[in-house]
């Protein structure tokens, strides 16, 4: 259990000092010209491994060229990480595009779409019946 309680507060830590890194002190036109979130951090249980997901409101496209620049500027990230926070060592950081989000706005409109089209039905069935 205090294990888990480490790796929270790391990764709370590590997930702070990200995003501070990303606002401030990376300059690339297209990660300060977009919307970046880290919405989740998986840190391996012996603090060595990273992944870093994060979401924007940008296209798919586009989100992918982002994590493409991030992925290319982590050792930047991970030794600016290194000045920043007191660790043994910085862990190895991977950044992903977290498309929980967009899976689950897609599942939501699925689920209005079978709303409409069981409304739809209804009404028809509803018209049909004649009490006369």
């Amino acid at each position: 259990m205090p294990n888990n309680y480490r790796i929270a507060k790391v990764s709370s830590l590590l997930k702070k000092e990200i995003t501070l890194i990303l606002q401030n002190d990376l300059e690339n036109d297209l990660l300060r010209s977009n919307f970046i979130n880290i919405s989740k951090i998986d840190l391996t249980g012996d603090l060595q491994f990273c992944k870093i997901y994060i979401t924007s409101t940008s296209e798919e496209a586009i989100r992918k060229e982002i994590v493409e620049e991030l992925n290319l500027a982590k050792s930047f990230i991970r030794h600016t990480l290194g000045q920043r926070i007191e660790m043994r060592r910085v862990p190895e950081i991977t950044f992903k595009d977290d498309t929980v989000l967009e899976k689950g706005l897609s599942v939501l409109k699925l689920l209005e779409e079978l709303k409409n089209k069981n409304h739809n039905q209804d009404s028809k069935i509803e018209g049909n019946n004649y009490n006369g």
